[in-house]
């Protein structure tokens, strides 16, 4: 197989998509001796001039380590992550206890949150849930920065994708306490309107979330299961009236 050399610097190992003006590549800087791996987001046509404005202004984003101009095409260079898809890892019926459950949702939102100041098309195409990753051994989540082409994005969705995703860590099941299960209700309503709307509104959720996990931890298991117990039978009973 011939060797795909970008720029002199990036040698493409393997080509994880690639169509409609744009692929997206994973390659070795063969200048990085320690942490090698890196990730493209190659641009074509239509999407060159667009993307060419928008990773000039991205500031503060660890991950990115620059954008060029290779022959036709423009080249965004990412650090990679490890982990799996969040969807893997967090859905009905998944076993994870409140504490876990907090410190993801914690570490999701202040991911997001530290991409508020990125470009829409960015930060939102970061946050697509094959991006999100969970790493379930080391309890950490990683945003992979596959940046596909994306239009019309802003601030407002960046905060609905968010949202989505703490959902997915905060999933509706039998052993759900009232605050965590209010606060879920919030975001599928979609009441925040900003990253930093929602986030500001978990920590305020989440110090009333901790509180009434510690004081059932308190009872003994028929207590705390008789009182799970009862809480589902009043959601059920007020979601039929309705």
């Amino acid at each position: 197989m011939e060797t795909v050399m970008v720029r002199g610097r990036y040698k493409i190992v393997r080509v994880l998509e690639a169509g409609n003006d744009y692929a997206f590549a994973e390659a070795v800087d063969i200048t990085e001796r320690e942490t090698p791996v890196r990730l493209l987001n190659i641009y074509e046509g239509t999407w060159l001039p667009i993307y060419a404005r928008i990773f000039s202004e991205i500031r503060d984003c660890p991950a990115f380590c620059e954008a060029f101009l290779a022959e036709e095409s423009l080249a965004a260079v990412f650090l990679p992550c490890g982990g799996v898809p969040i969807d893997r890892v967090f859905y009905r019926g998944a076993d994870w206890p409140w504490r876990d459950r907090l410190e993801f949702t914690e570490q999701l939102l202040h991911q997001a949150l530290a991409m508020a100041n990125l470009p829409p098309a960015v930060s939102c195409a970061a946050l697509l849930a094959d991006n999100v990753r969970v790493d379930v051994d080391e309890k950490r989540i990683s945003l992979r920065f596959r940046i596909r082409p994306m239009e019309d994005m802003n601030a407002r969705e960046l905060a609905l994708l968010a949202s989505d995703h703490a959902r997915k860590i905060l999933a509706p099941r039998f052993r759900q306490g009232d605050a965590e299960y209010a606060f879920c209700r919030r975001l599928e309503r979609g009441e925040f309107l900003s990253i930093v709307l929602l986030y500001a509104g978990w920590h305020r959720a989440m110090e009333e979330i901790r509180a009434e996990y510690e004081a059932l931890d308190r009872k003994n298991a028929f207590k705390r299961w008789f009182t799970f117990l009862w809480k589902n039978v009043k959601r059920f009973f007020r979601k039929n009236r309705r």
